[in-house]
């Protein structure tokens, strides 16, 4: 048992040391970007569900938190101040599905085919739920959701998701981003997006590694169909959003796991639509309950899981008509553990660079942001 548990430590400790450095990078430009975008000019661009304004809501969403909780509390304080709710919905999903720091880790862990699936399934998906909702979202239902939302229930990282950390001096981008307050904000920014996260990441690394370490391969190849290729396609964007329900895990914490289901044999589009479903893990769909009525929750429910199941069978079907989905066999859980490589080398520069903005955050408030984060929803 004891080796057992060792086998599963080393295999997540493996994973931890080959993304770290890729983590850094992916928060630290997102941080950048939330540094320069002010909260207020956000509402005002999506009241309506137009083409145009959720193709915006996805661009600032993915410009976002990446916490899927933060994202969550986040839309419903939008749809609180009059963002319309598809394009609050598209904001949500793109917050935590395009965001750079999961194309990254994506890249890095399973190949750049598995980036550029995010950046397309991730469109499909909110098409298919602007025209879901266009379809059989009835008024009494919204209005309902907006009644149960005006009541500010707390659900969870409210206070992350109301605070808005970016520069409010005037200026260019460079100007802006280049001043003291800038490094500021993005100190900020980067260390309360890790916060967020954290969570969810280390949860992820460790059911990974346990995962990866005590099921034999042989069970994912029979549970996914492997060596039937039409029924794997056809049963992989179905049960990848199932598996992700029940794993509790979300964010790009899921992207570990991502990487043992890919090894035993879960479709292309199986993964993708397993990775579109972090916002409906079970905690999530108490939060749309708190936020928005039991009869809402069910709805998103239903459309969230029927778009994620949507853009897995697109992402399969473009992706296998170009010839570019990849081989299962080139799949490999990381298990090298630490050497000194260029991955070492990277760690070490990125590693540097946190640790600088991790002082900045705690030399300028800091702490009490942190003890603000649960907080409570914002008006």
């Amino acid at each position: 048992m004891t080796h057992a548990v060792l086998h599963a430590l080393s295999i997540t400790g493996s994973m931890t040391w080959e993304i770290t450095w890729a983590l850094i990078l992916g928060f630290a430009l997102s941080a950048v970007v939330q540094a320069v975008v002010r909260r207020s000019t956000v509402v005002s661009a999506l009241g309506d569900d137009r083409p145009r304004t959720l193709a915006l809501a996805a661009g600032l969403g993915a410009a976002s938190s990446s916490c899927s909780y933060a994202a969550v509390a986040l839309a419903r304080s939008l749809f609180r101040k009059g963002a319309h709710f598809t394009a609050a919905m598209a904001f949500e999903i793109a917050s935590t599905n395009l965001v750079v720091e999961l194309g990254i880790i994506l890249a890095l862990l399973l190949g750049w085919p598995f980036t550029a699936a995010e950046f397309t399934g991730g469109p499909v998906m909110i098409a298919v739920l602007a025209l879901l909702f266009r379809a059989f979202l009835r008024e009494d239902l919204l209005r309902g959701a907006r009644e149960q939302a005006g009541r500010g229930l707390a659900g969870s990282m409210e206070g992350h998701a109301a605070m808005d950390m970016s520069v409010q001096r005037e200026g260019t981008f460079l100007q802006r981003l280049l001043s003291p307050e800038g490094f500021t904000s993005t100190a900020h920014v980067f260390v309360m997006e890790w916060a967020a996260v954290l969570r969810d990441l280390v949860i992820g690394l460790l059911v990974a590694g346990a995962i990866a370490a005590w099921v034999p391969d042989s069970f994912w190849r029979a549970f996914f169909f492997e060596g039937h290729p039409l029924a794997a396609k056809a049963w992989g964007p179905v049960v990848g959003p199932v598996v992700a329900m029940a794993s509790f895990v979300c964010s790009i914490g899921n992207v570990p796991l991502a990487v043992v289901l890919w090894k035993g044999g879960i479709s292309f589009g199986g993964v993708v639509s397993f990775i579109f479903a972090d916002l409906l893990i079970l905690p999530i769909l108490n939060i749309y309950r708190k936020y928005y009525g039991g009869r809402m929750a069910a709805f998103l429910l239903g459309t969230f899981f029927a778009a994620t199941v949507a853009a897995g069978y697109a992402v399969e079907w473009m992706f296998g008509l170009l010839g570019i989905v990849p081989g299962h066999g080139a799949a490999q859980v990381p298990t090298a553990g630490v050497s000194w490589n260029y991955t070492s080398w990277l760690n070490t520069a990125f590693l540097g660079l946190a640790l600088v903005l991790v002082v900045r955050f705690f030399r300028t408030g800091g702490r009490e942001m942190l003890r603000m984060m649960g907080g409570g929803p914002g008006a």
